[in-house]
């Protein structure tokens, strides 16, 4: 039997998953709970787990799960399963390089997602189809090269965060923030912050 941690902030997002998962017969949810930080207080103390199962964000000052994701990976914590709305490719390969072993949308078939489940308690990485295709299009994309700490750095200026709060967050210098940025708007063609982030937007890097 599979024993699965469901983190979700939606009561009704983890009501739904936890049926569709209690109705399998070889897994069931063991615990649920609506942060990150919980999630990670559960791993720590050693809880039962076989897989988890994981959301990517979890509002304004909470912690992120790509950033849970990495610090699960770092304590060899049990396989995490990214499920998300999120499928931009900003998101998709922040969890992965963060260490994820699988990531699907929460629009996935049911039995795609227990499948994903078994695999991720095999110790096997497994994307969505819709994934896969976000990153076979990427790969396939000319002139769009930009990398994980470019796509990060993006994310949190969409996000309103200012060159030293990002400095700060991600510990690096300012100026080594401008540095990434300017190499980004350079890749991308474009002069400013805000046409940077129209500019991913539109080209499925960053969430819309």
């Amino acid at each position: 039997m599979i024993d699965v941690v469901l983190t979700d902030d939606h009561p009704v997002v983890r009501a739904g998953l936890r049926a569709v998962i209690d109705s399998e017969p070889d897994m069931h949810v063991v615990e649920e709970f609506s942060t990150a930080e919980a999630l990670l207080a559960h791993v720590r103390s050693g809880g039962r787990a076989d897989v988890l199962l994981l959301d990517l964000q979890f509002g304004p000052g909470r912690l992120g799960g790509a950033d849970a994701t990495r610090q699960i990976v770092q304590a060899g914590g049990p396989p995490v399963l990214i499920l998300t709305t999120y499928g931009s490719d900003s998101d998709i390969l922040t969890a992965v390089e963060a260490g994820a072993t699988g990531y699907l949308l929460k629009d996935a078939p049911t039995d795609e997602l227990a499948s994903a489940i078994r695999a991720a308690a095999a110790g096997s990485v497994t994307l969505g189809p819709a994934v896969q295709a976000r990153l076979v299009d990427r790969m396939r994309r000319p002139g769009i090269s930009l990398t994980l700490r470019e796509l990060e750095i993006l994310r949190m200026v969409a996000l309103g965060r200012s060159n030293d709060a990002i400095a700060r967050e991600l510990v690096i210098s300012r100026a080594t923030v401008k540095s990434h940025l300017a190499h980004a708007y350079d890749k991308l063609g474009v002069q400013s912050r805000t046409e940077a982030v129209a500019l991913a937007r539109e080209r499925g890097l960053l969430p819309s």
